[in-house]
Formats: structure tokens, C-alpha cells, sequence
């Protein structure tokens, strides 16, 4: 708890919007809080959003939504990652972070880390305390070694593609076509103030 307190103290001085919440249930309410039902809302992936119950709620209180998930085609869900580039809020978690306020995100096709950078009017990010590291090159560490491994382990549960870390759990730095580490984005500041809003939860959310 501690931790998460200064760490938001810390994403404050870095221009963020950060917010604690103790519980899925404070941080529920405070991500409603601050989207706004007359503009349209979408999200990248993001297990966290999902665990705090954020998607069902928008689901069952109509708002308007950009929801790739839904897509029927590739093609489909490739348009409507884009049209998310400028909707009212933008929804996502982070790979990992820095007890400094530092947002580390490694990124496929970009769609997650676009939104984050430059796109929507609004961006709230949903993070659990199992994503603060000691420092930005343990954030990293973190994103490539464990995040990214994971994922790829579950994207390819459900499809073809292949990477060495799928089989090993640990990340070779590799080149393969399958990749999903196209970006690593590191967040130092948020610009212009106020537009990203974190919300950092006394729970374990996410991988």
C-alpha cells in the first residue's frame, strides 16, 4: 500500500492523473468516474480492465462502444482498432511500471501504445500493484522477460503462430515473424496534463 501511494505521488509529478484505489470495487467506481457516456469508448487488450469488471459494466450500461472483440473478420477488427484511435476514452492496462511513475508497454501492431501516446481526448490505465517494479530497467525486465512471454504463450493457445518464449517461458530477443515485441514503449511523462489517467489498484491484476 505504501509502495502504491508514493507511486502515485510519483505519477502526479509526471503530469498523470493517478488515482489509488484499494479494492476492484474502488476501481471500478473510479474508472467510471472518469469516462464519459456521451463520447464513445474502446480498449486494447488488457486483462486488468477486464478483472476489475470495467467491460461488463460498459456492456450492460449502453454506452457507446468501439469493440474490436466483437469483430467478425481481421479485417474487421483492424478498422475498428483504427476508428479507436480517436474515440472519447481509450481503456488499457500497462505492462509494467516504475515506482518512479514511468509506464513500460511492449506492443504488436501498436494499436495500444498509439492510443496511449497520441489519439483519444481521455486515456485511463488500470494497473495492479503487481506491475510496480523497483525501477525503469526492472519495468522493462518485466515486460520482456515476463509480460510478453505470457501473452505470446496465450495468443498461441488459441492460434499458430510460434515463438521461442512459448516454449521456455524466457525471452530470446528474437526475430521471428510471430513476434508480438514490435514496440517498447516507455511513457516518462503525460502530455499533454491531466489527458492520462491512472488508476493504481491494491491488487494483483493482469500478467
Amino acid at each position: 500500500r505504501l509502495v502504491a501511494q508514493k507511486t502515485v505521488e510519483n505519477l502526479m509529478k509526471r503530469h498523470f492523473d493517478a488515482y489509488y484505489a484499494e479494492t476492484k470495487e474502488d476501481a471500478l467506481k473510479k474508472a467510471v468516474e472518469l469516462i464519459d457516456k456521451e463520447k464513445t469508448v474502446s480498449w486494447g487488450g488488457s486483462v486488468s480492465v477486464a478483472d476489475i469488471g470495467l467491460i461488463e459494466y460498459l456492456k450492460e450500461n449502453n454506452y457507446l462502444l468501439l469493440n474490436r472483440d466483437a469483430a467478425k473478420t481481421s479485417d474487421e477488427k483492424m478498422q475498428i482498432s483504427k476508428q479507436a484511435l480517436t474515440c472519447g476514452t481509450y481503456l488499457m492496462g500497462t505492462n509494467a511500471m516504475s515506482e518512479d511513475g514511468e509506464l513500460v508497454n511492449v506492443d504488436c501492431i501498436g494499436n495500444r501504445v498509439s492510443a496511449l501516446m497520441f489519439g483519444p481526448d481521455n486515456v485511463v490505465v488500470v494497473v495492479g500493484v503487481n506491475k510496480i517494479m523497483p525501477d525503469l530497467d526492472e519495468a522493462i525486465s518485466r515486460a520482456r522477460n515476463y509480460a510478453a512471454p505470457v501473452n505470446m504463450q496465450k495468443i498461441a493457445s488459441k492460434s499458430e503462430r510460434q515463438t521461442p518464449c512459448v516454449k521456455t517461458g524466457k525471452c530470446f530477443n528474437c526475430l521471428s515473424k510471430d513476434s508480438i515485441c514490435s514496440n517498447v514503449v516507455i511513457t516518462r511523462l503525460c502530455y499533454p496534463e491531466g489527458r492520462i489517467k491512472l488508476i493504481l489498484c491494491n491488487e494483483e491484476m493482469g500478467f
